[in-house]
This record gives C-alpha cells, structure tokens and sequence, in this order.
C-alpha cells in the first residue's frame, strides 16, 4: 500500500471515530421528570342506562322532567301520580307532582350519568289569585330569587307537560304583590340554564279583541 493510500484509510478512521463521538455526546437524554398533561377529558354520558330512574308504583303515569346534566338541561323520564281526569285544580295538581320529583335527589344511576337538579324542597306551589292570568302557578319565592338553574328547571319540566295553559310557556308568579310573568322554554334556556329567557308580561285574554259596540 502506498503512502497515499495509507494516509487516506487514516484519515477516513479518524472521520469515523469523530462522528461516533460526536453522536455520543450529543445525544438526548430522556427526562426523569414525569410529564402531567392533566386528566383526561371526561365527557358525561346525560343518559340513564339499565333500570329505570324511579320504579313503577300503583296508579302512577309516565312524566318528563328536566335535571342540569354537562351544564345543560336534559330530559328525564319519570313516573309519578297525576290526575288522570281534568277538573278545574288538575293543573296544579300536576305541577306540585312535577316540582316534587324535581326536588328529589336523583336516583343512582342518574348521578352516575351525571344528573343533578337545583330545586330545593323548600319550593312550594300554591293556586293563583284573583286576577291572574289563566295557568297562574304561585311559588313561595320570586322566580327571579331562586338560582338560575332551578328556574330554568321549573319552566321547561311545567311549560311542557299538562300544567301549562298552553301558550309556550308557564306563567309564575311569587308572594306578594308580586306580579305573574311568562317563562319560555327556549332553545337557550335548555343549552343555557344559567342564564334562563327574563319573564314577560302576560297578554291579556282581550288583546286584538274588537272594541264593543256603543249603544
């Protein structure tokens, strides 16, 4: 082998051994100190599975009610006793029934789906006063006065069943002088019940009505 030769199978090991020591002490070492990316998100499932919710009892029909599920209201299905035959104080009888299985605790297999409800049970629902208008429900507090999502519970779970008077919503009234207002259950309501739709005036039963006759 030639000089040059020689020199070059050198130099070409020395490249060698420099690269290999290079990539030796340039290397990354893998971290002792745990990464914590947090929890995994979770995701309720808003939907009981297996049993029913409440059992079956003598002489009790299916209802809906609304409970707060992933910061939303999602409707449950129930059962409870109700009139089965209209007669001028159904209503009220079916809206104490309804804010009775609102004020329960839900049961097991609603807490594990995520539910949870705001009504308190010191809620209470009276008839209406002279002058109120037609489905008049009185509570013993001022809607307004009861946190949002207790509210937002009590008009979806009335304003849909058999206790509203039929014109989209439920009308609410509290102690007092206070006057009865319309709650909506709007698309917001349900998405937002933090933030449930203000009550409006009631129409009166003779808006739009032509003027009598004079005599």
């Amino acid at each position: 082998m030639t000089r040059t030769g020689t020199r070059r199978g050198t130099t070409a090991l020395l490249a060698a051994m420099t690269v290999a020591l290079l990539l030796g002490g340039c290397g990354i070492r893998p971290t002792q100190v745990p990464v914590d990316g947090g929890p995994a998100p979770s995701r309720m499932p808003c939907a009981v599975t297996g049993e029913g919710s409440s059992q079956t009892r003598p002489q009790s029909v299916p209802v809906r009610i609304y409970l707060v599920c992933a910061s939303q209201l999602v409707a449950v299905d129930r059962t409870a006793e109700l009139p089965t035959a209209r007669s001028s104080d159904s209503g009220l009888q079916v809206a104490r029934a309804l804010v009775a299985e609102l004020q329960k605790e839900p049961s097991q297999a609603e807490r594990d789906a995520g539910f949870q409800t705001f009504v308190r049970p010191q809620v209470t629902v009276s008839a209406p006063r002279d002058g109120d208008p037609e489905g008049t429900y009185r509570l013993n507090r001022l809607p307004e006065d009861l946190p949002p999502e207790a509210l937002s519970q009590l008009v979806c779970t009335l304003a849909e069943s058999r206790a509203a008077a039929g014109n989209g919503g439920v009308v609410l009234g509290g102690p007092g002088g206070y006057a009865p207002r319309v709650y909506d259950c709007a698309a917001t309501t349900k998405s937002h019940p933090k933030t449930p739709a203000p009550g409006r005036v009631p129409e009166s039963p003779h808006a739009g009505s032509p003027p009598a006759e004079g005599r």
